[in-house]
């Protein structure tokens, strides 16, 4: 490379630092860009999990509670069943099923809230660069105006 309009040979030294340093800053830049993506896929997977098996113990714990009150109750001899004593199994039977079916109906409320929460926030993201787009749009078409109208 040659010196050209009054450029010293001295002046592509400066010229070369700089554009170093630029290069370094950039690579930084995209380096802590990429950390930062990576720590937060980490931190929503962890929620994701942690969130999975509070669940699952949610459902342990309770089938244990189940099970320790089938326990504390008095066995019912088969011989000597009657009609009351099947009326109250059946009752009970009828609360354990509508305990379970509460529970994974709150369980899937919080999920579909989660979920709408979630695609709201996309739709404002994507409400606000629509609008960027039609501001600058608009703001070409004045300009072009202007110009044309200044020219005639």
């Amino acid at each position: 490379m040659g010196s050209s309009a009054g450029a010293g040979s001295g002046e592509f030294h400066v010229y070369r630092a700089i554009r170093k340093r630029t290069m370094q800053r950039e690579e930084y830049l995209t380096k802590e860009k990429h950390k930062s993506e990576v720590q937060k896929d980490f931190e929503k997977r962890a929620a994701e999990n942690k969130e999975k098996e509070d669940a699952k113990t949610a459902k342990k714990r309770a089938k244990r509670q189940r099970l320790k009150a089938n326990k504390k109750k008095p066995k019912i001899e088969k011989v000597e069943s009657s009609e009351e004593d099947l009326e109250e199994e059946i009752e009970e039977t009828r609360e354990i099923k509508e305990e379970k079916t509460t529970a994974e109906v709150s369980a899937n409320t919080e999920e579909k809230s989660r979920d709408s929460k979630e695609n709201e926030d996309d739709k404002t993201a994507t409400e606000i660069s629509n609008n960027k787009e039609e501001t600058s749009n608009e703001i070409d078409i004045n300009t072009k105006n202007a110009n044309s109208s200044s020219i005639s």
